[in-house]
């Protein structure tokens, strides 16, 4: 980075320059981290360095103009640290060998493109994540896989080392692209998992005073789009727990400072919102295709079909025709089948070497002469035939497939084996080391019972406690046979095996894995194997008795056709080197070449590169030898630099150039092309340099406008011998392509496979391949396979390959190369972060298109800080080398990919992984927002309408408006109760009189024992002596509030009424809680201060709490009105009991915390108690001599009435369960249920839960128990919000077994205007459910659709409405009433609706539109509704009401409140949370809010905390998928730290305040890009 100017280097003294020039050097020698050097030179320049109002130097270096790199001279002391850093990187990072294969052209594009990133400062948020979470296992533990022991594709190395170089000094200063200030605090704060950066690379200063000077000017949190109501108030922080919040209709002047108001006083050193900040400023880069205008949709969201490029290169050439190769030669000595050769060496060579296999250190052990082959093979296959069963019952025939299951590093039994198998006609099938799940499938698809195998590795299988060998997962029973020849019997003289000439029957079957991970064997005839090595005979000029290496696996592909079967049909002498001496001695291969001159070496790209890399051990080897070295993957993009890298080095020992023959293979198609050994001094073949862009479109362009995307390939030689060669397209029907076009290579000969065993349905496609031109006439008769892999024919007839099949990644109809994209991946400097051969590429589907994913092995010494530079720097280099997205960057501890046997990445097994989550990744970088371009456009909401074309537009005629209504309370005869006694303190009088010692009441305990009871009479006695208390000690006047702090019991009932009768409003309050009172006292302090209460009654323990040294830290203790205790009341008569003026005085008031934090307190007249009671009587059908079970919380809302008011105004018993008593006892609340034979009965969802989760594997106990169900007529959830249908059914489905009616369970809704709307009661139909369509849902309206439809939300309706209560469905902006197909909010009319809200000032404004508020038009426009605040939606059912008409359902969708609007549509939060429950079974719960316009989603993750980062891309691609949102932050915390309010409603509200101020200590935070 250059200095800025006033600090040039050259201005400082001069011993600083020798210690900077010091520094430089212990850095290239690798004495210092580049962290440490980076630190020690800010220091040393610290002094130098002006600083502009407080911007960091860090910051300020960056903020200059950088000083071009090729400029600085690194003589010059002037020299930028990264561009001389970088020379000594080179140096270091691969050996002094780099520059010698370096592939110019990605060095300078991954460069480029890097350089072109620096110009657009923008800083990411680097993920947050807790220290303890991924510690890496002890080195020793799991020792790094070092370069040697990487990917079997280690070719990988294309374009690379040198490349670290160059590349280093653009991304040395690419910190401009990541601010290294944000990485300097990412963590979270709380001291227990701070995961410190020292001092983010040399900068000081908090976060935020360097934000505040630098991009974000005036930075003031953007606006909250989460607040969607109409309602003026501001939204305040939850309350049910700690209450920074406001009251509702609070006065806007008198929001007091300590409350932090949730949306727009988030103070900006927070540095969550910082973060999120970053990456709002990231996101507002453009996207690549622009969205277009916002439009007004009409139904379906049309997702966005990507347009095809107008400037796309479109194919010019003329249909290809197809290529032939040269004829295949007749040779009259050859044999008619690969049998009769061996017969012919065998008898006649006896003597000549076959196979050399080499020991552990690379030392030749074993020689196999063509004699012992000849004579073991026989024995083999006389065993086979004869030995195995009896005569009669033989266990093999021929044509029966058998399995050889032999080590890498056995050549030599699994040749036996193989040609054993050949002589007695049974077809080998060579697998893979035994247990793979997949092979399963091969074996089961083939039929094989039978696998032969050495002692050695049979001892070495798992097995059982009786000796037996497992059975492997997946795989059928098999006979295992070991082939070591002390067991095997020597044939009889007179017998002979069959040996006839090659036919169509097959020989043997090659496993291919597929792209999606399953296993397949591929036939080939015995004519396909002769033919094939008769062609490679040709092609690559064998003659008898030369000696060839061979490096690969020599039970497939070309290990096997040249390694064991040419060398048959040519008398060859194989040296097999296996992997495992390979690991330990990489140079082995080229020492064998050079002790016994061999002619012809087999090697992957791999293999050049451990020679490369060991090279120096080794001075005196010869190459010279070598015609040919057959490099089996040259057909891989990158392998054309390990080819030339190679040459260059070895050239000086002997290496001719013209013996480097690439050739491309597949397993269908055998050898594709091959390139011929050249002739000394010609002219070696040219390369082709394509346009990446050409290529993602299918088409051949020679690069010429943008160097930095080219992909440069080598030709693979001509066609085989007797083969034919096309190119056709690679989907759809096999129509040839044009010359210019990239294509699936097809190949005709005798020499390929024949078919997939056993599949007869996906052979027909791949082997019976008929071209077709443009008309789609075919072309010829002659079928084709299809190889698998693309690529186009040269000039010349050569033959180019640009990928596989398998490695093709379609995303927005551009195509891709896996192996291009790891080539640019490891182009970015990696050497710190990442192994080199270990990173996959794989593509997802999501939301209608592919993804990009790359998964890379961690170092275990990579700094967090590394890794994320790495990953930004990988993801731009993508973006801007193929112009795609990466969706997903993911890293994993070292050596915890799947691997194939050979050491490769299995890449199906790392995608399966990913996709179920169990990847287990320790960095995650997500990327939507980039490649996601194809989600509907955003809804604009339609302009105000007035009546007239709502009437036209919403009500066309046939519709109905969307209303429903109770049984009408006038046409209801009640007894004289009603007339008699308007209040209730007059009918507990009455009933004192008329039945004194009627129990009224009965309280249990935890063991279900009743603990307290009481009678009419005593409740009256004991209510008078509270009212005498109230009135003598607490000086009360008739009006003043009361608030009652009692556990849940009869004593909160008892001062109830003695408030009532001392003329005093009360306010019951849930006690604090001991344990948590930091928590909870706050809130009762809240209540107590608005409710302006004169006194506090409460029981003497609670009084000691309030008084407590513990509650005095949290709140003020000095300050509580007078608190009397109840345990000792005085007999003392009241004087006379007071009786309201009129019914519309308060009775009392109900305070509660809503859902998104907001307290609330309502007036409840005594008219409003009166008509409530009486409904709920009638709907339940309530008298004195019935009893009801409640187990609720008797604080506000419905539960409230349940537990005090009912059982005096219609005389039933209440049977009162305190729900905490369940902690202790859960079968408390349903062996009562039974005990009593209660016929209804209400609880909480919290209580259903508890009963749920945890009596669900109990149900035998409970009946052993005696518990039985069969009485309950109603059992009833009170609640607030949608009816929580699948918790509600496992209920019933759970306790069937016990007798409970599938009928039974039911829901009430009530909200804060109305604490009682719908509530199921006795009569009436049984409650509806309807499944509704979630995308419309979205758009505000109800589409009704069939169970088990995509997108389908299923509804039940929250009970029946009460009487005298009607509902309207109304458009919450318009406030017009609505057609029964819109969701639209609930608006409610009834005598017990609440009076208004109890506030400090009166804000008539907010009570009105609550409380009194009129419809815009129409007819129901005279009649005051309240407005719940609720979303639903009316439906009429083919039910009949008790009223004979046809019963309409009251849906609840969800409070208003609540709703998320993005993009112009409306979300419910809990439909994210289940699909987001639903992602891994590690999710205990979730909650989503939004913070501006981002989505931000909270998972509780109760696995181990190495799953964390696995929930990351889960959570987004559910939510994208099911939702058509982008999650914008993932935070993973533990256990319980989602707020619950005490209804078991999540306060999300409360959680985003505490996800804002920091407070979550979250496992994993990551931001989605």
């Amino acid at each position: 980075m250059a200095e800025p100017a006033a600090a040039g280097v050259s201005s400082l003294p001069r011993e600083v320059r020798e210690q900077l020039a010091e520094l430089e050097l212990e850095l290239s020698e690798g004495d210092i981290t580049q962290k440490g050097y980076e630190k020690k030179r800010a220091k040393l320049l610290a002094p130098y360095v002006p600083q502009t109002q407080g911007v960091d130097p860090a910051l300020q270096k960056e903020s200059r103009t950088q000083m071009p790199a090729q400029s600085a001279t690194p003589a010059s002391a002037s020299s930028s640290s990264s561009s001389s850093s970088s020379k000594f990187h080179r140096a270091r990072s691969g050996g002094a060998r780099d520059e010698r294969y370096r592939s110019d052209i990605h060095t300078e594009a991954v460069q480029a493109a890097l350089a072109k990133h620096k110009e657009q400062k923008m800083a990411l948020p680097m993920p947050t994540k807790r220290r303890s979470t991924f510690v890496q296992s002890p080195a020793d533990a799991c020792t790094p896989p070092d370069t040697s022991s990487a990917s079997e594709d280690e070719g990988s190395l294309r374009r690379q080392a040198a490349l670290s170089a160059a590349l280093h000094q653009s991304l040395q200063n690419a910190e401009s692209w990541i601010n290294r200030s944000i990485q300097g605090s990412s963590t979270s704060s709380s001291a227990s998992s701070t995961l410190s950066h020292g001092e983010g690379k040399g900068t000081s200063g908090s976060l935020a005073d360097v934000f505040a000077n630098t991009r974000i000017e005036n930075f003031s949190v953007p606006p909250d789009v989460t607040a969607t109501t109409s309602s003026s108030s501001a939204r305040p922080a939850a309350i049910d727990l700690p209450p920074s919040g406001i009251v509702k209709g609070m006065h806007k002047g008198s929001n007091r400072s300590s409350l932090m108001d949730t949306a727009d006083g988030v103070p900006v050193n927070s540095r969550v919102s910082t973060k999120i900040q970053q990456l709002l400023n990231t996101l507002k880069r453009p996207k690549r295709p622009p969205l277009k205008e916002f439009f007004v949709d009409d139904f379906e969201e049309i997702v966005e079909v990507p347009q095809p490029d107008p400037n796309q290169p479109k194919p010019e050439g003329r249909q290809m025709t197809p290529v032939k190769g040269e004829p295949l030669g007749v040779v009259c000595n050859w044999p008619p089948a690969l049998e009769a050769a061996l017969q012919r060496w065998g008898t006649t060579q006896a003597k000549c070497p076959c196979l050399t296999a080499l020991d552990v250190t690379g030392k030749p052990v074993y020689t196999l002469t063509y004699g012992k082959l000849w004579s073991r093979s026989l024995k083999l296959a006389y065993t086979l035939l004869n030995k195995l069963g009896t005569k009669n019952e033989p266990v093999l025939k021929p044509g029966d497939r058998v399995a050889l299951v032999y080590p890498n590093n056995d050549p030599v039994m699994f040749m036996v084996a193989f040609y054993g198998c050949l002589l007695a006609e049974v077809i080998p099938v060579p697998i893979e080391d035994a247990g793979g799940q997949q092979i399963g499938f091969l074996l089961g698809s083939c039929g094989i019972a039978l696998a032969l195998t050495t002692e050695v590795c049979l001892k070495g299988l798992p097995k059982t406690q009786n000796g037996e060998i497992v059975q492997f997962k997946g795989w059928p029973r098999l006979k295992w046979v070991v082939t070591d020849s002390k067991y095997l019997s020597k044939s009889p003289k007179d017998w002979q095996p069959n040996i006839s000439a090659a036919g169509t029957e097959p020989a043997y079957i090659e496993y291919k894995t597929s792209k999606e991970g399953s296993v397949m064997g591929v036939t080939v005839s015995r004519l396909a194997m002769l033919s094939h090595c008769q062609a490679l005979s040709q092609a690559c000029n064998y003659s008898e008795g030369e000696t060839i290496v061979n490096v690969l696996d020599f039970k497939k592909d070309a290990g096997l056709w040249h390694g064991i079967l040419m060398n048959v049909m040519n008398k060859l002498h194989t040296i097999s080197v296996p992997y495992s001496v390979m690991k330990t001695c990489p140079l082995s291969w080229v020492q064998r070449v050079h002790a016994h001159k061999a002619k012809v070496a087999l090697v992957k790209c791999r293999d050049l590169h451990w020679a490369m890399m060991a090279h120096r051990d080794q001075r005196d080897v010869s190459l010279s030898s070598l015609r040919m070295l057959i490099v089996t993957d040259g057909a891989n993009p990158w392998s054309v630099s390990s080819c030339d890298a190679f040459l260059s080095l070895f050239q000086s020992h002997g290496l001719k150039p013209e013996a480097i023959c690439p050739c491309a293979t597949s397993p269908e198609a055998m050898t594709i092309a091959i390139r011929r050994p050249g002739v000394p001094g010609a002219h070696l073949p040219g390369r082709a340099i394509l346009s990446m862009n050409g290529l993602s479109f299918g088409v051949i362009r020679v690069n010429t406008e943008d160097k930095n995307s080219a992909l440069t390939v080598q030709d693979v030689g001509h066609v085989m011998p007797g083969g034919m060669m096309c190119i056709v397209k690679p989907d759809g029907p096999p129509q040839l392509c044009k010359t210019d076009e990239i294509g699936e290579i097809c190949v005709s000969s005798r020499a390929g496979g024949m078919m997939y065993y056993g599949l007869s349905g996906v052979t027909k496609n791949t082997f019976e391949v008929i071209p077709v031109n443009s008309t789609g006439s075919p072309v010829g008769d002659v079928p084709f396979v299809r190889s698998g892999l693309l690529g186009f024919v040269g000039p010349g007839s050569l033959v180019f390959v640009v990928g596989k099949m398998d490695g093709l990644l379609t995303v927005s109809g551009r195509r891709h190369n896996a192996d291009d994209i790891v080539a640019t991946g490891l182009a970015v400097e990696s050497i710190k972060t990442v192994y080199r051969g270990r990173i996959a590429v794989f593509s997802v589907s999501v939301f209608y298109d592919e993804r990009i994913v790359v998964v890379a092995e961690q170092r275990p010494d990579a700094s967090e800080e590394d890794s994320f530079q790495w990953m930004s720097r990988v993801l731009q280099a993508i973006d801007s080398i193929h112009q795609v997205g990466v969706y997903c960057l993911a890293l994993v501890p070292a050596n915890t990919l799947p691997k194939t046997p050979l050491g490769g990445i299995h890449i199906s097994q790392t995608k399966q992984h990913f996709l179920e989550g169990s990847l287990h990744p320790c960095n995650i970088l997500m990327c939507p927002h980039t490649c996601v371009t194809n989600l509907p456009k955003p809804r604009q909401k339609q302009p105000g309408v007035g009546p007239a074309s709502v009437m036209v537009g919403n009500l066309v005629a046939g519709k109905r408006i969307a209303q429903a209504s109770g049984r009408d309370l006038g046409q209801i005869e009640d007894n004289d109760l009603v007339k008699k006694h308007q209040f209730l303190t007059e009918v507990l009088q009455w009933r004192a009189q008329a039945s004194p010692d009627h129990p009224l009441f009965l309280l249990l305990n935890a063991k279900g024992t009743t603990v307290c009871t009481a009678t009419c009479l005593q409740l009256h006695k004991k209510a008078e002596r509270i009212a005498s208390v109230l009135c003598d000690k607490g000086h009360l006047n008739a009006g003043d509030n009361v608030v009652l702090l009692y556990p849940p019991g009869i004593e909160l009932i008892t001062a109830f009424y003695g408030c009532l009768y001392a003329g005093c409003v009360p306010v019951t309050v849930r006690p604090p809680h001991a344990q948590s009172l930091t928590a909870t006292l706050p809130t009762v302090r809240m209540i107590v201060e608005v409710s302006k209460a004169a006194c506090i009654l409460t029981t003497q323990t609670l009084m000691r709490l309030l008084k407590s040294r513990e509650a005095a830290a949290a709140v003020d203790v000095k300050t509580w009105p007078t608190i009397i205790d109840t345990d000792d009341l005085p007999r003392k008569r009241l004087s006379q009991i007071y009786k309201p003026p009129t019914p519309e005085m308060l009775a009392y008031l109900d305070f509660s915390v809503s859902t998104t934090g907001m307290l609330t307190g309502v007036k409840m007249s005594h008219a409003a108690v009166s008509g409530l009671c009486r409904a709920i009587k009638l709907q339940c059908e309530l008298y004195s001599s019935r009893q009801i079970a409640i187990c609720l919380d008797p604080y506000c809302g419905l539960g409230f009435v349940l537990w005090c008011l009912c059982s005096v105004y219609s005389g039933h018993q209440s049977i009162l369960i305190p729900p905490m008593e369940l902690e202790s006892n859960l079968f408390l609340w349903l062996s009562t249920v039974s005990q009593y034979k209660i016929r209804d009965t209400f609880c909480s969802y919290s209580v259903m839960e508890l009963c749920t989760k945890g009596l669900g594997n109990q149900v035998e106990m409970l009946k052993a128990r005696g518990i039985n169900l069969s009485c309950v007529r109603t059992c009833v959830v009170v609640a607030e919000e949608r009816p929580r249908v699948s918790l509600t059914h496992s209920f019933s489905k759970l306790f069937k077994d016990i007798g409970l009616s599938s009928r039974a369970v039911s829901t009430t809704f009530g909200s804060r205007v109305n604490v009682a709307i719908c509530l199921q009661g006795t009569s009436g139909p049984d409650p509806t459910t309807v499944y509704v369509d979630l995308k419309s849902l979205r758009h505000d309206r109800v589409r009704l659709v069939e169970r088990g439809a995509p997108q389908s939300l299923l509804l039940s309706e929250s009970g029946k409405i009460l009487p005298g209560v009607k509902v309207v469905i109304v458009n919450p902006e318009t406030k017009g009433p609505l057609g029964d197909s819109h969701l639209g909010e609930i608006w409610v009319n009834s005598p017990h609706t609440a009076s208004g809200y109890y506030t400090i000032y009166d804000n008539e404004t907010l009570q009105a539109d609550h409380f009194n508020t009129r419809l815009s038009f129409g007819d129901a426009a005279q009649t005051l509704w309240a407005r719940t605040g609720y979303l639903g939606f009316v439906r009429r059912t083919e039910l009949t009401a008790a009223s004979g008409e046809r019963h309409d359902a009251l849906y609840v969708v969800g409070a208003l409140d609540e709703t998320l609007e993005l993009r112009g549509l409306r979300y419910h939060p809990i439909d994210i949370e289940t699909s987001v429950s639903r992602t891994h079974r590690s999710i205990a719960e979730c909650a989503v809010f939004t913070w501006t316009n981002l989505l931000v989603v909270v998972v509780e993750l109760c696995g181990c905390e190495q799953e964390a980062l696995d929930l990351v891309p889960l959570v987004t691609n559910v939510v994208l998928e099911e939702h058509y949102l982008i999650v914008g932050v993932v935070v993973v915390v533990d256990p319980g730290v989602i707020p619950i309010n005490s209804r078991g409603e999540k306060q999300r509200m409360h959680l985003r305040d505490s996800f804002l101020a920091d407070q979550l200590d979250p496992i994993y935070v990551a931001y989605n890009m």
